[in-house]
């Protein structure tokens, strides 16, 4: 007879390790200040850079759309589901990133797994930084591809590994834009110089870049200047922009292709209405003015500054996200209970998200946050840190 002991044994391997953590259930939207077990916590692990969950322009353009388009989409987009409303966000999407077309997945996630296993096959080549994000790590494993991994940021590896790489069809260099662990920036302009020196095309994830860096969160490659020489802009809408989607930007051909080969659009419902209209909200909110983002930095920047006052070590970051490093897993986890304990909910990333002995309590710093929110966070910081004997 089947059981289960298996997974019971590697369960309690997690928490004998203090890596088990159950799914933490909130009592209220996605805010600034929010309510778990009937208490206010300040919120400070939420992708909601520029606190547009809350807009009061999306939650409008989702009421409308629901009212015009009903509940759901109805089906996959080559079949009934491409509705108007995925169409405008589709365009308007595409002349934010100053592309010629972009197309919308369901997630971030399915955007990079089919995208890459669509695009490679086994005359190609994906070059990788070690540091990429999951989805780009599982997108990379679907395809037929091979595979060369460089040493995070290192240009010199990558020059390498193109060197060797001549004999392939296609060469892919991929990059997050921001990474979401370290919170540190790519070195896009030399990837993209070295990229076009040995004919290779450019692949860019700007999960945590679109709507934090580029002039009105255009992201990474507007960032740098690079607009047209990044081959393919991947993104979520689920961060940043506040809703849920993913998207890739590029050439009308990629579009194209990516909608008759791509197996998570080909095989999957299409955005329910709502969600596309208030997508497309946040994207013309954006447009409108860089003040979210100019609040955003602005925080993040004094956040980073009292973090490392403090004594703590917060690695690379040069973003929004600020992580505190730890190592030991246990001590990590216990540093962000001690932290909530305060008042303080960021959350404890410790492996195989990240290294055994690179464990870290990641911050991230929103435009919504106050001055005051952020010296409250840096004082229980300070108490939280005094506990474990840490300063």
């Amino acid at each position: 007879m089947a059981n289960w002991q298996s997974l019971h044994d590697e369960l309690e391997q997690l928490k004998k390790e203090g890596r088990y953590r159950p799914l933490t259930v909130w009592d209220s939207s996605s805010g600034t200040w929010m309510t778990l077990n009937g208490r206010r916590v300040l919120q400070m692990s939420s992708n909601n850079y520029l606190g547009l969950t809350e807009h009061p322009e999306l939650k409008e353009a989702a009421e409308q759309a629901i009212r015009e388009y009903g509940a759901g989409s109805g089906s996959v987009r080559t079949i009934t589901g491409t509705l108007r409303i995925h169409d405008e966000l589709e365009r308007e999407l595409a002349a934010f990133k100053g592309t010629e077309a972009a197309l919308v997945f369901q997630s971030g996630f399915t955007t990079n797994q089919g995208v890459l296993a669509s695009l490679l096959g086994p005359d190609d080549v994906v070059i990788s930084d070690e540091l990429n994000h999951a989805s780009i790590i599982d997108g990379i494993r679907l395809t037929k591809a091979s595979r060369k991994i460089y040493a995070h940021k290192d240009m010199d590896q990558l020059e390498a590994a193109l060197k060797q790489s001549a004999g392939f069809q296609k060469r892919v260099v991929v990059t997050d834009g921001v990474f979401s662990m370290d919170g540190d920036i790519a070195p896009l302009p030399a990837i993209v110089e070295l990229a076009e020196a040995y004919d290779a095309f450019v692949y860019v994830d700007d999960a945590h870049a679109s709507g934090v860096l580029g002039k009105n969160g255009k992201g990474s490659t507007d960032h740098f200047g690079l607009n047209g020489r990044v081959h393919m802009q991947v993104g979520t809408l689920s961060k940043a922009v506040g809703v849920v989607g993913g998207y890739v930007a590029g050439e009308q051909v990629l579009k194209d292709y990516l909608i008759h080969k791509a197996r998570p659009f080909l095989f999957s419902t299409s955005q329910t209405p709502a969600v596309a209209a208030s997508c497309l909200a946040a994207i013309r909110v954006l447009q409108k003015s860089d003040q979210l983002i100019g609040r955003l930095w602005a925080n993040a920047d004094y956040f980073r500054s009292g973090v490392q006052s403090l004594g703590f070590d917060t690695g690379a970051s040069e973003t929004p996200i600020i992580p505190v490093i730890v190592g030991d897993p246990a001590k990590t986890m216990q540093f962000s209970d001690l932290l909530l304990e305060e008042g303080v909910f960021a959350q404890g990333i410790v492996y195989p998200t990240v290294a055994m002995d690179k464990g870290r309590v990641r911050f991230i710093v929103t435009a919504g946050h106050t001055r005051q929110d952020l010296d409250f966070a840096l004082d229980a910081l300070k108490r939280a840190g005094q506990k474990l004997g840490m300063l």
